[in-house]
């Protein structure tokens, strides 16, 4: 049994999933195995994944999005650790090496996740997310997103709130005690879910930055399409129905508002909007999961409203 899997959800991604496998094939790590989750892709994809010896390829009928098709490569592996890459990351050789030392080291028993240090692939000097940062309002981001990669903080180890899912490190037994990815969200801030309801329940996320990745944000689903922000308004809610002390929900409210009056009025953009209106016909369904936890979580400060949007890409982890 191999030490890792390594989950691959892919969808049409012929024109860069091939340069992954390889970046995966040049680790200097060996003792894992690479599960390819194929979404129905009509590229080529599948005939080109059936060449691939070295590979556990799965397909599937249907799209069943990120989430299913993460626990689905889960449920198909028996290793004690489960790394997660998405199909337009390419990891440098060290990376799969540097995450496997740090759940490893003596106070394994409190990480339950990794986060890797992820640059965007045009632009390899400049930081994509170190992880994720989360405050009382609901509000998640990418740490020191925007920031040069020569940071000291950047360079810097941390334990964290959570790791993106773009290229992360997760330990089975934490997955087993507090579940999978959320399916009904499709695909989108499941990973911040899970890092919510992790740290609710004790464990801690570790920021390894040694762990690069370049990656091509959003290469499948176009960044700022409709159907992104839909699907991202939807989650939001959801997410802190399950997962935000009844404490908070005011704060969270009055921010929610302002962002998707901010986004319709100055921007037109109403999808935000729409997404919303589609978690409120389920927000009981998924107020009945939130269990309180006993665990302190890690959250950054509140920003005014008005610095909402340029915390996002200011490079900030506060």
């Amino acid at each position: 049994m191999p030490q890792v899997t390594v989950i691959v959800p892919t969808l049409r991604a012929l024109a860069w999933l091939p340069r992954c496998i390889e970046a995966l094939r040049a680790q200097t790590w060996h003792d894992f195995e690479v599960i390819v989750i194929d979404n129905a892709s009509t590229d080529g994809t599948s005939a080109w994944l059936a060449q691939q010896a070295d590979l556990r390829a799965i397909r599937n009928d249907i799209n069943t999005g990120f989430a299913a098709a993460c626990n689905q490569a889960i449920h198909a592996s028996d290793a004690p650790m489960l790394a997660l890459l998405n199909d337009d990351a390419f990891p440098e050789p060290d990376w799969l090496a540097a995450l496997v030392a740090r759940m490893r080291t003596p106070d394994m028993y409190k990480i339950g996740s990794c986060a890797s240090l992820m640059l965007f692939a045009d632009a390899p000097d400049i930081v994509q997310s170190a992880g994720i940062c989360m405050d009382r309002a609901g509000i998640a981001w990418d740490r020191f997103a925007g920031g040069p990669v020569t940071s000291a903080r950047t360079l810097s180890p941390a334990n964290i709130f959570g790791a993106s899912g773009g290229a992360a490190l997760y330990r089975r037994t934490m997955l087993n005690e507090i579940g999978l990815f959320d399916e009904r969200f499709f695909m989108y801030l499941e990973d911040v879910d899970l890092a919510w309801r992790a740290q609710r329940a004790g464990w801690q996320c570790a920021y390894v930055p040694a762990a690069r990745v370049l990656h091509q944000t959003s290469a499948t689903s176009i960044e700022g399409s409709p159907f992104k922000n839909r699907l991202l308004g939807r989650n939001k809610l959801w997410m802190c129905a399950k997962n935000a002390p009844l404490s908070t929900w005011p704060v969270i409210a009055y921010y929610d508002l302002l962002a998707v009056f901010w986004a319709g009025l100055a921007r037109n953009e109403w999808s935000h909007a729409h997404g919303r209106i589609e978690a409120s016909k389920r927000l009981r369904e998924f107020r009945r999961s939130n269990k309180a936890g006993t665990a302190a979580v890690p959250y950054s400060p509140l920003a005014w409203p008005w610095r909402v949007p340029a915390r996002m890409t200011n490079s900030s982890d506060t």
